[in-house]
């Protein structure tokens, strides 16, 4: 019974793949250049090893602008600075949607965060909260901590190993993909069941929605209400009566508190880990910084604090080379085209998935530092 069920299933994506493959064959669009694909799996069996690495060999074949089949979902990956500008500034209000992924709408609550919500009324919204309230000048130099915690305590809810560990799985959660982002209806569904994919999603979410619910707790109480930071504010958002004015859910909270916590404290530390590396890699590079540093603030200061950054140059340039090198995350957030677009010459239709491989962009050698190298 469960192998002719297997080969039913296989059968029927077979042959809805057969008919989406022709749809794009036959289609009158200058569509971009595209690998060879397979039946059902499309360009899936390309990607063996880390994605942004496979998205840049395959550039370097067919173009910074290439198309590619993952399952049935057509996916656009840009690969050149050109190109880039294109979807990030020409294009911008026709990209700036979001796809939607099992992984993302799990630990943002349904899409209710800034970064995955697609684009909309309820997308503008959260963007007004997010300049206006709580990404000012003045409202981010007065907070002191982004969530008022101390994670080094003793009795905390979730241990700063665990808390460590949770970041980098729910990094992994949100760049994992499943059966039922790739394949249609209940079949993924299916798959992802009977093969437990969300097993790990689930639990990364779970151990995530205590720690926000314990930090959403310790400002609920008269002292936490003190502090000046993002969740306190958004607690005061919620409290406030006023009827014409956005008022944000707990879900809506704690989806904001996900996006400040896992893009906050993972890609700060991914950064500084790449930056002390290339300069033990690099002696003349680590001593011209020390010297910079010891002549423009003096000899005997012990700590650089956010003052002295416009001050060294030279320390600034190894953080723009750091970033152009190792990337926090080599993909930006993907988007997803509204309407029919133009990059290069090359025909994008509507409900589209573009990546942008900034890993790749950033090894254009006419964006090398000569200072630094």
């Amino acid at each position: 019974m469960e192998i002719l069920l297997c080969f039913l299933m296989v059968s029927l994506l077979t042959l809805v793949s057969s008919i989406f493959l022709k749809k794009f064959k036959n289609s009158k669009f200058n569509l971009p250049p595209s690998p060879s694909s397979l039946p059902i799996i499309g360009n899936l069996h390309h990607l063996s090893g880390l994605p942004h690495r496979c998205f840049h060999n395959l550039s370097l074949r067919y173009g910074p602008v290439m198309l590619l089949r993952l399952g049935f979902v057509p996916v656009v990956v840009i690969s050149s600075s050109e190109a880039a500008e294109a979807v990030l500034k020409t294009h911008d209000l026709e990209c700036c949607s979001r796809p939607k992924t099992v992984g993302t709408g799990k630990l943002s609550y349904g899409f209710k965060d800034i970064s995955f919500s697609p684009y909309g009324a309820y997308w503008r919204e959260m963007r007004k909260i997010a300049v206006i309230e709580l990404l000012s000048l003045k409202k981010v130099q007065s907070f002191r901590v982004a969530l008022g915690q101390n994670f080094h305590v003793d009795g905390f809810v979730i241990d700063q190993e665990r808390i460590e560990e949770l970041v980098t799985e729910a990094a992994v959660a949100l760049g994992t993909f499943t059966f039922s982002d790739f394949f249609p209806g209940g079949v993924g569904r299916f798959l992802d069941w009977f093969l437990r994919r969300n097993k790990k999603i689930n639990r990364a979410f779970k151990e995530l929605d205590a720690f926000y619910q314990h930090v959403i707790d310790d400002h609920l109480k008269p002292e936490g209400r003190k502090n000046k930071d993002i969740v306190s504010l958004l607690l005061d958002m919620i409290d406030k009566e006023d009827a014409d004015s956005f008022k944000p859910s707990m879900d809506n909270l704690k989806a904001i508190v996900m996006d400040v916590f896992l893009a906050g404290i993972d890609t700060s530390s991914i950064t500084m880990i790449w930056a002390m590396t290339e300069l033990v890699r690099n002696p003349r590079v680590l001593k011209k910084a020390q010297e910079n540093i010891r002549t423009t603030l003096g000899a005997k200061r012990e700590r650089i604090n956010e003052d002295d950054l416009g001050k060294v140059e030279y320390l600034n340039l190894i953080i723009k080379e750091t970033f152009r090198l190792h990337p926090p995350l080599p993909f930006i957030v993907p988007r997803e085209t509204m309407s029919h677009i133009k990059i290069n010459g090359y025909d994008i239709p509507p409900k589209t998935q573009i990546q942008v491989n900034v890993w790749t962009i950033g090894r254009d050698p006419h964006y090398k530092n000569k200072w630094i190298l």
